[in-house]
């Protein structure tokens, strides 16, 4: 049994309302994103949002001090989720539909330099991560840079502290083996 999985907190803010045609794309994307990685190899939970369907929220959803309600409607497009290893996010991230979405955020997420869109961390197995820890990691990695209590793809931590480097052909593998997965759902 593994002794550490891998926390990531999402985080962006649209470029208008929610609920808007401008981000009818996301809305319709998101449901397939969120079912092809909950079946992914790796995968291992996510939290869900206050008064939605779904998993529970892992406590209450907070925002990091970068984020601005300039569209009024009081939500930014943020996740919270536990992994196996490093190799089985970046093959859910970048593959499959939630690869496709990926590719089109410019459409729907406003550029925002300085301010990264996700940050990773390593927790003992069996931790349940909640939103203010996550929030917490991302707003030290905007604030410090990658180190090992938060970082990205890449430059990432080992959970001894090393630096690591991603295995691309573990990646491609386990996306290839998400892709059947696909195929049989």
């Amino acid at each position: 049994m593994q002794s550490h999985h891998l926390a990531v907190y999402t985080f962006n803010q649209f470029i208008a309302p929610y609920q808007s045609d401008a981000v009818k794309g996301f809305r319709d994307a998101e449901p397939g994103a969120f079912a092809e990685m909950e079946r992914a190899n790796g995968f291992i939970a996510r939290s869900g949002y206050e008064g939605e369907e779904g998993p529970m929220s892992w406590g209450p959803q907070v925002f990091p001090k970068c984020w601005e309600n300039s569209n009024g409607d009081g939500w930014a497009p943020s996740t919270l989720s536990v992994w196996e290893t490093i190799e089985a996010l970046m093959a859910a991230t970048y593959h499959g539909h939630h690869g496709d979405a990926y590719r089109q955020g410019s459409k729907w997420h406003l550029a925002r330099p300085g301010v990264p869109e996700y940050v990773l961390w390593w927790i003992p197995a069996g931790h349940q991560p909640d939103w203010t820890e996550a929030v917490s990691r991302f707003e030290d990695l905007m604030d410090n840079g990658p180190n090992v209590r938060a970082f990205s793809f890449k430059k990432a931590f080992a959970p001894d502290g090393q630096t690591v480097k991603p295995d691309a052909a573990r990646v491609k593998a386990i996306a290839r083996e998400n892709g059947a997965l696909a195929d049989i759902a």
